[in-house]
């Protein structure tokens, strides 16, 4: 049968139903990933996505579920079109389903493109390399692990830490130095609470930035290939208004952990062999097309950066779903508990924590030229500090040489003054190092082994300012 001949036709030769999956026998001409319409016995219509085609079976996933069907008189009807997300620059402001339809009570927007939200991932041949230094205002990221434009930097979490008020002020505060129009935000949010849905909105209506950012949600109740399908709209949208109209777009996937487990339970209703921790043996595969949608492309002006933020089981950075993200992604942001326990905000411990991109992004006409040793120095400055922490617990402080007690000093006031801020509290790049600079002050210049002499001289504070405090 020739793929013409199928389209707008009637097929009732179903199988089988299983959970949202429906088995029909194999038509000629079927696409992977074109859309079915599904006409119930009562006369109603449901949508669904080929999913797996074979000599023998067609799979065809249903969005609103398969509750109502049955296998004599349901009938289905092929399209022959993919899904397609409907674009115009009046998706600004708004919030849409996980399947691209306005979730704001506000009327359809009229759009200037039909788009197939399964774009190929950039071609690394035309891929640009990010250099252009971001400036989130958050010390701890900004100093230590910084984010470029272009780049794919996950947050990694655990349930009941502050990884949404983290996003959130993100966000608010994230912006291209020297680039006056700022970040388009793109927010795509995966199995959340309608509690959360409202807080998001909420808080970036409060913040007056809701006009540059377009909300993709799809809320815990609604159905498991919804949440495959929302990264995959907002995805669709950043590239648009980057590569289209040459605009800076942040995107923002929350939580990919969620959709890790819609993964999971699709491939389990396909009765599919599992891999780790019976999620699908390609889940590697899946995310690339994803995170690999990020960058800048050679001779455009638009860019698409990428913050996934996933919660951790059990608080397992060796889990799956974080160790494939911190492979494919360029580094990762983990928030700690303990510290978060310690009443710190945010609590990043940076020792695990890794910007790949950053040395690209920072330096001399960038940020600034002592970026680079001075962060090198804060890092070994702060680890040698929880050494010696460890070392006192054990020995006592008594057995802490004098140096080591400067060092002990330091990683209390580093935790407290370099990585705490604000919830509201926006510092600019040139703060964050400055106070960098100050607590290595309490050191004498001998110590400061990561720092070349030169860069020494014009930037470290003053002995006797120091030891005055």
């Amino acid at each position: 049968m020739s793929k013409k001949s199928h389209l707008g036709l009637k097929f009732f030769t179903i199988k089988e139903i299983t959970g949202s999956l429906l088995f029909c026998e194999s038509v000629a001409g079927v696409s992977f990933g074109e859309v079915v319409n599904v006409i119930t016995p009562k006369g109603g219509e449901k949508t669904g996505q080929v999913i797996d085609i074979s000599d023998e079976v067609t799979v065809i996933q249903i969005f609103e579920g398969t509750a109502g069907l049955s296998i004599d008189s349901t009938a289905i009807r092929f399209t022959g079109e993919t899904i397609k997300l409907p674009v115009s620059m009046d998706m600004f402001g708004r919030m849409f389903t996980g399947t691209g339809k306005p979730a704001d009570g506000g009327p359809n927007i009229i759009p200037e493109d039909y788009l197939d939200i399964h774009a190929p991932t950039i071609n690394p041949y035309s891929r640009e390399h990010p250099t252009k230094f971001i400036q989130t205002g958050i010390s701890v990221i900004d100093g230590l692990n910084t984010l470029l434009l272009g780049q794919k930097l996950p947050l990694l979490s655990g349930t009941g830490l502050p990884h949404k008020l983290l996003a959130s002020q993100i966000v608010r505060q994230a912006k291209v130095v020297g680039e006056e129009e700022g970040f388009t935000i793109v927010f795509a949010a995966m199995g959340i609470t309608s509690d959360e849905v409202t807080f998001f909105r909420n808080d970036f209506l409060k913040m007056g930035v809701m006009s540059k950012v377009v909300m993709f949600v799809n809320r815990a109740e609604e159905p498991a290939i919804e949440r495959i399908l929302t990264p995959r709209m907002a995805l669709t949208a950043a590239e648009y208004f980057a590569f289209e109209h040459d605009l800076h777009v942040l995107v923002i996937l929350l939580d990919m952990t969620n959709y890790c487990e819609a993964l999971r339970e699709i491939s389990a209703s396909r009765l599919e062999i599992p891999g780790r921790r019976g999620y699908p043996g390609y889940m590697y595969t899946d995310l690339a097309t994803l995170y690999e949608r990020a960058g800048i492309i050679k001779g455009k002006n638009g860019s698409v950066t990428q913050m996934p933020i996933l919660t951790m089981p059990d608080d397992d950075i060796t889990h799956p779903i974080a160790d494939l993200t911190s492979y494919i992604t360029e580094g990762q942001i983990i928030l700690d508990r303990e510290m978060f326990k310690r009443g710190r905000y945010p609590p990043i411990d940076p020792l695990p924590c890794l910007s790949r991109l950053m040395d690209k992004g920072i330096g001399l006409n960038k940020t600034r030229e002592d970026h680079k040793q001075l962060s090198d120095q804060l890092y070994y400055a702060y680890a040698e500090g929880k050494i010696v922490q460890g070392t006192a617990l054990v020995s006592g402080e008594k057995a802490l040489t004098s140096t080591d007690k400067l060092y002990l000093k330091f990683m209390e006031r580093f935790e407290r003054e370099f990585i705490s801020q604000d919830f509201n509290e926006n510092r600019d790049i040139e703060e964050t190092l400055n106070i960098g600079w100050k607590l290595l002050s309490i050191f004498p210049e001998s110590e400061l082994t990561r720092i070349e002499p030169s860069i020494i001289k014009k930037y470290f504070p003053k002995h006797e300012k120091t030891n005055s405090e």
